[in-house]
């Protein structure tokens, strides 16, 4: 590798994201869980200190290096808006068609203001499949514990993890290249 060249191609060690595991040259392998967010502070005092604790518990359990990662993926709602398009063709209610103009009106405030969801995932490398899929299961069993529900981190998670380091979120899409 040459560290002084401009390109991150040459400087950035992944060789393959494939199996909900980013593989990297030196063959280890790095994948992890996603974990759904969850609101604690509409609970009562008690029910948060018990997930904060469960937590802590949790995070000193954890004998190997990993990277607590929150990251923000912009929220596609054209489909969602599609739909209330057609919905709105077909009801002849003014009432019921002023509602969907509303949503139609509150969508459109989400798209143009570049809304995010915020993910957390708990990512980790090793050099054995069989331990990545072992520490997997540990901690999404003892992230359900804490009162949190996991997931082992899909291949788009990752890419999307790795677009939001290395191009600030902006995900990098193919497209036809046409004269001008």
């Amino acid at each position: 590798m040459n560290s002084n060249s401009i390109l991150t191609e040459n400087w950035i060690t992944i060789k393959d994201i494939n199996n909900n595991i980013i593989f990297l040259d030196d063959k280890k392998m790095v994948t992890g869980v996603k974990i759904q967010p969850r609101n604690i502070f509409i609970m009562d005092q008690q029910s948060q200190y018990n997930v904060v604790d469960k937590l802590r518990t949790f995070y000193n359990l954890i004998d190997f290096e990993f990277w607590l990662i929150v990251a923000d993926r912009p929220v596609d709602i054209n489909l969602y808006v599609s739909q209330l398009e057609l919905h709105l063709n077909s009801v002849q209610d003014p009432a019921i068609r002023k509602l969907i103009v509303d949503d139609i009106a509150k969508a459109d405030l989400f798209i143009n203001n570049d809304v995010v969801d915020t993910e957390y995932y708990i990512l980790f490398k090793d050099d054995n499949t069989e331990s990545l899929n072992k520490r997997v299961r540990n901690l999404i069993n003892n992230l359900a514990t804490c009162g949190l529900i996991a997931s082992q981190t899909s291949n788009d998670d990752l890419r999307m993890v790795m677009d939001n380091f290395l191009n600030g979120g902006t995900s990098f899409k193919n497209r036809s290249v046409m004269p001008q």
